[in-house]
């Protein structure tokens, strides 16, 4: 359900939305970037043949390099949920990021999508939706669909999800890939994430994949006493946090580590154009 409520130019801006896409500091991630990006993809383009991951000789070609992904990035760091590294493992992640970036959509960084967004590094999907502590039953709002990779994710180990977008183009996008995918549990709204969404509130979990400079009063106020929201706070200086809601209603935070985001956008914000 939509709901409406390389060393070019123009790879230099493709870098520039990743650097300011999350680090994740106590690891001390380095992200590599090289100006051949763009000429070892198109020298490369026919991974698995035809140039397309989903063409019938290329089915197979993600499978494993999502294998060595989960391996290597994410139960490699110390994450040991199964359900979820199953998830992931499953998951063709390649079908998320545009045509041009699909050889690198399972490498350990985040990648440029559209409108000065990104899609995160794998390991900060997988730990953020680690923190969550998911049993299977959750209400689960999204803030900030993206390419739809997360709200994906989230879609196997929860009730319903429900995801939130404030460019339009991506909303769209997102919406129609999921469908194409076969996702029946997750709702795209095109809308302000700061307001959350309040028609299907209180939810269970809120997971915020842009970072506010404060935690939004209304995504508080839609969490359910007993519930969890994982988010990135802050501007030059970013943490992920977890903010529990008790059930008398109180609040409190925890510090999870040191990251960085794109920024959560507000609808009176300039949206960059669609430049991929």
């Amino acid at each position: 359900m939509y709901t409406k409520g390389i060393c070019s130019k123009q790879f230099i801006r493709g870098v520039t939305a990743v650097l300011t896409s999350f680090i994740i500091i106590p690891a001390f991630v380095l992200l590599h970037y090289s100006c051949n990006m763009d000429a070892d993809a198109g020298h490369q383009a026919s991974v698995g043949g035809g140039g397309s991951p989903d063409a019938p000789a290329a089915d197979e070609w993600w499978k494993e390099e999502a294998r060595k992904m989960v391996d290597n990035q994410i139960a490699g760091r110390g994450i040991e949920d199964p359900e979820l590294l199953e998830v992931m493992r499953t998951t063709p992640r390649h079908r998320f990021v545009p045509d041009r970036y699909q050889r690198f959509a399972y490498s350990d960084q985040p990648l440029p999508i559209a409108h000065g967004q990104t899609i995160s590094q794998p390991y900060i999907v997988a730990l953020m939706t680690s923190h969550l502590s998911l049993t299977g039953d959750e209400k689960v709002l999204e803030i900030g669909t993206g390419s739809g990779y997360q709200a994906a994710i989230l879609a196997p180990l929860v009730e319903e999800v429900y995801t939130i977008e404030i460019v339009e183009g991506l909303a769209l996008s997102s919406q129609k890939l999921l469908e194409e995918m076969e996702y029946k549990n997750i709702h795209v709204l095109y809308g302000d994430g700061y307001q959350g969404w309040p028609e299907h509130a209180p939810f269970d979990r809120i997971i915020v994949t842009a970072a506010p400079p404060q935690i939004p009063p209304r995504l508080v106020e839609q969490l359910k006493p007993g519930g969890k929201m994982i988010l990135p706070v802050g501007k030059n200086i970013q943490y992920l946090k977890a903010v529990y809601k008790d059930m008398d209603g109180s609040t409190r935070e925890e510090v999870i580590t040191g990251v960085r985001f794109v920024p959560m956008v507000h609808p009176e914000d300039v949206i960059p154009t669609d430049q991929e």
